[in-house]
């Protein structure tokens, strides 16, 4: 019997914000669906981060957290702004659909981690971090979530 029924739940609440039907709207696939490099660039709310800005952080974040189920401590908070956000350098269609797909393809690396993930190592702590691994992937969720929240209102914004 394998031993990583929770792991396997959390992964499953994690992969519904990114693919699928999410409870609480609509998944980050579906957001993204049709943007533009143009809209993905646009920053129409004074102060706010652009959709494009986002992906690049929820991935910089989703790479750390791969990399911590793997034994690579988390850099300490906070990370330098070029880090967190990292900077466009290439604001082209093809740069804008590789940022897509790394988003994904990270996403997809990290609930698969979760799945094979042991449910008694769940209370262990991340590399480079006081918190526990459940800590970090229901956090997680709680992160993409809010994000995805904002990518919405950027694109009804912009619509």
């Amino acid at each position: 019997m394998p031993m990583n029924r929770e792991c396997r739940h959390i992964a499953e609440e994690i992969r519904s914000t990114f693919e699928g039907e999410a409870w609480y709207g609509d998944s980050v696939q579906k957001l993204l669906q049709g943007v533009t490099a143009g809209q993905a660039f646009a920053h129409p709310m004074t102060g706010a981060h652009s959709i494009w800005e986002l992906v690049l952080h929820v991935n910089a974040w989703a790479e750390a957290a791969v990399n911590a189920l793997r034994g690579i401590p988390i850099a300490k908070f906070p990370w330098p702004q070029e880090k967190d956000f990292p900077p466009l350098t290439d604001r082209s269609e093809a740069a804008w659909q590789q940022a897509v797909n790394t988003l994904f393809s990270t996403h997809k690396q990290f609930w698969q981690a979760i799945e094979a993930f042991e449910d008694n190592r769940l209370e262990e702590k991340v590399p480079g971090r006081s918190y526990t691994f459940y800590k970090l992937f229901m956090g997680w969720a709680d992160h993409m979530i809010y994000h995805a929240g904002q990518i919405a209102l950027l694109k009804k914004v912009q619509s």
